[in-house]
């Protein structure tokens, strides 16, 4: 079904007030790289699809209490629509070009998703010393990267731990474990890639905030990957979102002091 049919759940204020948004309202809000539209996406999936990514877009900025130079990494983020995909996959975040891409009808839900790995893939130079290019911050923290001594560091390092390691810090999570045992049964290695835990951890992170937005993220409860534990639960997912919290309301106030 195309975007411009179909209907996603949100909860949350109004921050169009009434507009019409575009792509280059967008761009402009959140000063994003680039952005990037599919030669196959018509004029009405075009403008249906700025305003549900403004509204999530906005709804992030809310949940992770920062400014806009938070959502597109402070200007280096590229965003594709329609374009930019790989066969079979509904979204993805290529390093290489430090976009992510969302498929047209099916990448919906996907953003929260994205947008961690492109975070992840941010830090990596900056809160490790000597992390190879394009490899992630989680698994530079996984092969114990020389890390950069700074407060929000200390703050990202305990995220990692919360959601890598047990409670004691001594064994893989609950939720890495599911992961690895995921990966067994299909013969790969994608659920347990650190990268993607902590991309699964900050969906659950997000869909659990007040502010709800099915084109932002949705699945990490009731879907089929949920009840396979590929997402937080119980004690391990409040552990996880509280060192979600305290990262993100250090950061996104370190960033609001500089605008």
């Amino acid at each position: 079904m195309s975007i411009k049919q179909r209907q996603f759940y949100r909860q949350g204020p109004d921050h169009r007030a009434g507009q019409e948004i575009d792509f280059v309202e967008v761009r402009r809000r959140f000063d994003f790289r680039s952005i990037e539209l599919g030669r196959w996406v018509t004029k009405q999936e075009r403008s249906r699809a700025a305003g549900l990514f403004y509204d999530a877009l906005c709804d992030l900025m809310l949940i992770l209490q920062g400014p806009e130079q938070l959502v597109s990494l402070r200007g280096t983020l590229g965003l594709q629509y329609g374009t930019g995909g790989r066969p079979g996959v509904s979204a993805h975040y290529d390093p290489s070009r430090r976009a992510f891409a969302l498929a047209k009808n099916a990448g919906p839900g996907s953003i929260a998703h994205e947008w961690f790995h492109a975070l992840d893939h941010y830090l990596s130079d900056k809160v490790f010393t000597d992390a190879p290019s394009g490899l992630f911050a989680s698994a530079a923290w996984l092969d114990d990267a020389t890390p950069v001594v700074h407060p929000l560091n200390d703050l990202w390092f305990a995220l990692m731990k919360a959601i890598l390691l047990d409670e004691s810090g001594r064994e893989p999570s609950e939720l890495f474990n599911h992961s690895v045992n995921m990966d067994r049964k299909l013969r790969t290695r994608y659920y347990s890639r650190p990268e993607e835990v902590c991309a699964r951890a900050f969906e659950a992170f997000v869909q659990d905030a007040n502010v709800k937005n099915h084109f932002l993220v949705k699945g990490t409860r009731e879907s089929p990957e949920a009840q396979n534990g590929l997402y937080p639960r119980d004690d391990e997912r409040q552990r996880i979102n509280q060192a979600f919290a305290d990262y993100f309301y250090r950061l996104g106030a370190a960033l609001s002091r500089q605008t």
